[in-house]
């Protein structure tokens, strides 16, 4: 099952706040419902965002009605409406800045050709996507010992990407490798990617898995039930610092004071050397209501404050390497990630 798949003219999207009881599509057919879907989360994950952007990027070109003259500045506010919808994954922004690069070059043919091109970007972008995901698996799974127990945090695979997978991709490849691992998934919440998500990935794929409370991670390893964990990133500063899923810190510090392996899996477009720290990385605070309810029902009174965030930063030192298509990148970051992108 794919988290999204163009259609021709508009861009089919699993909604994934209703898995895994419920398999509900939508039809994205402007770039304004793509914007939607990607704010209320029915599309996520970095990888998946950005491919959504691109093709949500290219339905603003399809909706626009108007002369040539006036359609790059049409697809200005395009871009800028779907930039809004998640600030921390950098990959949004890296999709759109390739999409509006495509768009420039072409801006001087007729609308027809501008469309086509746009298309075939976006199709290159997801196909890139694809491709990339399989070399994390490959690579990740050098490190992965046999009979290795795994744990992971949110979401990372086929629902999170294009298709196969970041973090949960390498998860996959050792599977496939018959290495017997055994995965714990953090329910993660306040969206329960994990809980909801992952554990429906790992059963489709028939990879043995226990799921935990988040509170539960610490305890684990100090059971000595934990040999790695592997997570999944939505942007990494140039120094190896890296945003994800709330509660990444948590794990990786733990897993430091347990001296378990902790690794960061994603593709090169979610690494941005235009911030040098996690300090500059913009952090996404959601709203309280996602805290105070619980599938629809209020589980607190509504004049209770709330903090949401939705990543957390964990800083380099406690990684112990990051997994992309690229080959496994290890410390120092500031030197190694640069020197891995200029490849």
């Amino acid at each position: 099952m794919k988290a999204l798949q163009w259609q021709g003219d508009y861009l089919l999207i699993l909604n994934q706040t209703r898995l895994p009881f419920e398999e509900e599509y939508r039809q994205a057919k402007s770039y304004l419902e793509v914007a939607e879907a990607i704010k209320n989360m029915e599309v996520r994950g970095a990888p998946a965002i950005g491919a959504a952007a691109a093709y949500g990027f290219v339905l603003g070109a399809f909706n626009y009605e108007g002369d040539q003259e006036g359609l790059l500045e049409h697809m200005t506010e395009v871009r800028t409406t779907l930039e809004a919808t998640r600030p921390t994954a950098v990959n949004l922004f890296w999709a759109l800045r390739k999409m509006e690069d495509k768009l420039r070059e072409h801006k001087n043919q007729d609308l027809e050709k501008i469309r086509e091109a746009l298309v075939a970007e976006a199709n290159a972008i997801a196909e890139d996507d694809r491709r990339m995901n399989r070399l994390i698996g490959e690579h990740g799974n050098r490190i992965v010992p046999k009979k290795a127990k795994i744990l992971t945090h949110c979401n990372t695979g086929n629902l999170a990407t294009v298709e196969y997978g970041t973090a949960l991709g390498i998860m996959r490849a050792a599977h496939e490798a018959n290495k017997e691992i055994h995965v714990y998934v953090d329910e993660t919440r306040p969206f329960f990617q994990g809980a909801r998500l992952t554990t429906w990935e790992l059963m489709q794929e028939k990879i043995p898995h226990t799921l935990i409370t988040d509170s539960t991670a610490g305890y684990l390893m100090q059971q000595g039930k934990v040999d790695i964990v592997i997570v999944g990133a939505d942007r990494i500063a140039a120094n190896g610092d890296t945003a994800n899923k709330i509660g990444t810190y948590s794990l990786a510090v733990l897993a430091f004071v347990h001296e378990i392996p902790f690794y960061v899996a994603a593709p090169t477009t979610t690494i941005d050397l235009k911030i040098s720290s996690g300090e500059e990385i913009p952090v996404e605070e959601r709203e309280g209501k996602e805290v105070r309810m619980f599938m629809g029902v209020r589980i607190v009174p509504e004049e209770i404050k709330v903090y949401n965030p939705a990543f957390d930063i964990t800083p380099s030192k406690y990684i112990s390497g990051i997994i992309t298509e690229k080959g496994i990148i290890s410390s120092p970051y500031s030197v190694n990630l640069l020197k891995m992108l200029v490849k």
